[in-house]
């Protein structure tokens, strides 16, 4: 039975928007993981490491067969493919793919926390995922979004 996941994707290296693109495309050509739909590309101030370039954010409703801890080695392995370097926390990226929300599905271990902890404090992935919610997902982002203040343009 598939189950419904929420993906978020951040690029501040090279064409941030085809990056992003790329990596839509890469999950929906995996068995067990369909794109159902992908937001708008926001354009956002970096979080965290302010000394960098801005990011490209976007979120993806997929529809899975996969268990959650396969959906994050599919993201891992994608992010690896397309040159991702892990050098610090927060740093430059050419490519972010984060596991945010899998329905029906809690985990709290090292690799993998999901929902995704701190996703309500960020602006740059409730925005792009109020744009492919559905349901009580949708109404729960909305309030979040009431309480953050962010710049963000749709590119």
């Amino acid at each position: 039975m598939a189950e419904t996941v929420y993906v978020a994707f951040g690029s501040n290296i090279g064409d941030g928007v085809e990056n992003i693109k790329a990596a839509a495309a890469a999950l929906d050509s995996v068995p067990g993981i369909t794109l159902e739909k992908l937001s708008d590309i926001y354009t956002t101030k970096p979080w965290g490491y302010e000394e960098q370039a801005d990011f490209c954010n976007a979120c993806a409703r997929l529809s899975v067969t996969l268990s959650p801890e396969a959906v994050l080695g599919v993201c891992l392995g994608i992010e690896a493919g397309m040159g991702r370097i892990r050098e610090f926390r927060n740093g430059p990226r050419i490519i972010d793919i984060d596991v945010i929300i899998y329905i029906g599905q809690e985990r709290n271990t090292e690799e993998l926390v999901l929902p995704h902890p701190r996703m309500n404090e960020r602006d740059f992935v409730l925005v792009p995922l109020l744009d492919v919610a559905e349901g009580s997902i949708k109404d729960g982002i909305e309030e979040s979004i009431k309480k953050l203040k962010g710049t963000y343009i749709v590119r």
